[in-house]
């Protein structure tokens, strides 16, 4: 099978491009954090991102100028706040305004499977009494053909590219995911294109020993990149804890323009890529964060020493 291993910047240059539609999916851990830096990093403009939950890495990627449209649900940094850059822009329009389209959670799931599976739309019964119908014309009410009343209908969501982070693959792209599975699966069938990011490149007889964990397989992958600790500051289950120190502190960054395009300089523009980042932060910051081996993590298959 190909070798699909890439760097992060070959992967970016080579299918993130100007105009695109790009799906940056992960759900409460596995966010492709380093991914999105390195967007910034390469100045990718008029994106439209995709996101089921739009959180601080929507905020660092709008307030970089990369994006100007926002197709997503659950607009909220976790559990840790507002973000401030997504409402300015939504609020007041400053300093330019963001197209949003709104969907709920399962609205975007649904626009991801009808994406995957080549379906015009995908039929779910969640958005009655809701008001999201008033505020989105692509959320549509249709007869049911078997009469059995009326039912809302969403279009399919197809992303130029499809980036995601996940624990672990092999060079030619099986890729396995545990925990949170999140959209993952269904967002990178649904692409064009994917990139998947991961903690650790393993052998084949690793993928093979536990197949159940192979949740995106290597004909559905063109990159694969490794960058340990790439979903910072997201967590990967067995890997490293979900860093709410940062969380907590991106409220107020977020809160003053200016200190956030500080910190964008400080932290992404003027490091040349995530190993760099991962540098300054410096390894006693990982002393909090560090995980010990559990039945779900990878030590206990032979992958890790």
């Amino acid at each position: 099978m190909p070798d699909k291993l890439m760097t992060m910047r070959e992967a970016i240059a080579t299918y993130v491009e100007d105009g695109m539609t790009v799906a940056l999916e992960g759900f409460s851990h596995l966010i492709p954090f380093a991914a999105a830096h390195e967007i910034i990093r390469q100045g990718r403009r008029d994106l439209t991102l995709c996101r089921m939950t739009p959180d601080i890495i929507s905020d660092q990627l709008i307030a970089a100028d990369c994006v100007s449209k926002l197709v997503a649900s659950f607009f909220a940094s976790g559990s840790a706040g507002s973000l401030y850059e997504i409402r300015r822009r939504i609020e007041n329009h400053d300093p330019v305004a963001l197209e949003v389209e709104e969907y709920s959670h399962y609205g975007m799931v649904c626009r991801y499977q009808a994406g995957a599976a080549g379906l015009p739309f995908f039929p779910l019964r969640s958005y009655a009494g809701s008001d999201l119908p008033k505020i989105n014309p692509n959320i549509r009410l249709v007869d049911d053909p078997f009469g059995g009343g009326s039912v809302y209908v969403v279009p399919p969501l197809n992303p130029d590219v499809t980036i995601i982070h996940a624990q672990r693959a092999d060079r030619s792209g099986n890729v396995q995911i545990w925990g949170i599975a999140g959209v993952q699966q269904e967002a990178v069938y649904a692409a064009k294109k994917a990139i998947v990011v991961v903690e650790e490149i393993v052998d084949d007889d690793v993928i093979r020993s536990d197949p159940s964990r192979t949740l995106v397989p290597s004909h559905a992958v063109d990159a694969v990149v490794l960058c340990p600790r790439g979903a910072h500051p997201s967590y990967a289950q067995g890997y490293y804890d979900r860093d709410c120190a940062f969380y907590r502190r991106w409220t107020a960054i977020s809160k003053d323009p200016q200190q956030l395009r500080t910190w964008l300089k400080e932290w992404v523009l003027t490091t040349g890529d995530h190993a760099e980042y991962l540098e300054k932060l410096g390894e006693e910051y990982w002393a909090d964060l560090e995980v010990a081996p559990r039945p779900s993590g990878t030590v206990d298959y032979g992958s890790r020493k």
